[in-house]
């Protein structure tokens, strides 16, 4: 178990909580279902939640995002990543700029913040 989708978003977001170690399947089970639809029309606002219940990504998985996000560059639209983790923000602050479409990150507080902004018309 290393996504579970979140339920109860706006019409057109998805979003997935990190939880355990994240591995190479969750993308094929969890994530690519959620937004094959919205990639395919170039649309996908995603929500990503690392909480305390995240333990850290396999090698494989690692792999997986880059690549996962490469293969599917103009589909992004929005992606905000939820997260207390010091490392995240860092890491964020640093490669942000690299993420296709617009990205942005969240404090766990702010998660509602997130979802909204991650929601709204360019």
């Amino acid at each position: 178990m290393g996504m579970e989708a979140l339920t109860g978003l706006p019409d057109g977001v998805v979003g997935v909580e990190l939880v355990g170690k994240v591995e190479a399947k969750d993308y094929d089970d969890v994530l690519q279902p959620l937004v094959e639809g919205p990639l395919k029309s170039k649309s996908a606002r995603v929500v990503i939640v690392m909480g305390d219940r995240y333990e850290g990504y396999s090698a494989g998985a690692a792999m997986e995002d880059a690549k996962f996000g490469f293969e599917h560059l103009a589909g992004w639209k929005r992606t905000s990543l939820v997260s207390d983790y010091e490392w995240v923000k860092h890491f964020a602050s640093l490669f942000g700029w690299m993420m296709p479409g617009k990205f942005k990150t969240f404090p766990l507080a702010d998660k509602d913040k997130a979802i909204a902004w991650t929601a709204a018309d360019d």
